[in-house]
């Protein structure tokens, strides 16, 4: 692990720890941050802790052309009445997400610092989110960066209704133009959407 300083660099990232850890410190100034999304890299942290920042190998991604829709979802999506938008609601959708729980996480890693950098990051259009409203109430979402190579990196979901996070994200994979969508780290609910393992290697091909 390399620790960082004022200077917007970052080490090789197969210098990365086996558990994807690749650096310590530094900032998340814009210039940081899209200098590490480009590099196949990205912070994640609590509260307490300084920043740490990732490059996992293998590198959890989904290709939008192998997006799996299971039937109760395809009944989901035709028969409630949700209304999914995209950068609507940026700021909401990144506050609903820094409250979710989230099992071994003591706190949130989505801090005021990054609320307020990604906020930045969508303002200069790097950053999309998307909104799933009922009757007006927003009930789901995500965020994530975008890189505009065709690539998209998830950040966080969150949901107020069963499913309505499935629906957003699913709706947004099939209305968009993404070659790849990076999921960073491995789960169930990602992996129930199609959603695998890949080497570093090969991701940062894609970027």
């Amino acid at each position: 692990m390399v620790l960082l300083n004022d200077n917007i660099w970052f080490p090789d990232v197969n210098q990365a720890t086996k558990e994807g850890i690749l650096a310590v410190g530094g900032d998340l100034s814009i210039d940081r941050l899209l200098l590490a999304y480009k590099s196949g890299i990205f912070p994640w942290f609590e509260a307490e802790e300084p920043i740490l920042w990732w490059s996992p190998d293998p590198r959890f991604v989904l290709f939008p052309n192998k997006l799996k829709v299971s039937k109760s979802m395809e009944q989901v999506l035709r028969n409630k009445n949700y209304v999914v938008t995209v950068n609507k609601a940026f700021r909401e959708v990144i506050m609903e997400c820094s409250k979710i729980k989230r099992d071994g996480q003591v706190s949130t890693w989505i801090t005021d610092n990054m609320i307020e950098a990604y906020t930045k990051l969508h303002k200069l259009g790097c950053a999309k989110s998307v909104e799933v409203w009922n009757n007006n109430v927003l009930v789901g979402g995500l965020y994530g960066i975008d890189l505009n190579n065709g690539v998209f990196c998830g950040e966080s979901m969150f949901t107020k209704e069963s499913n309505a996070s499935k629906v957003g994200f699913i709706k947004f994979i099939q209305n968009t133009n993404y070659r790849l969508i990076d999921c960073q780290v491995y789960t169930n609910h990602l992996e129930s959407l199609g959603a695998e393992e890949i080497s570093r290697t090969s991701f940062l091909k894609y970027l």
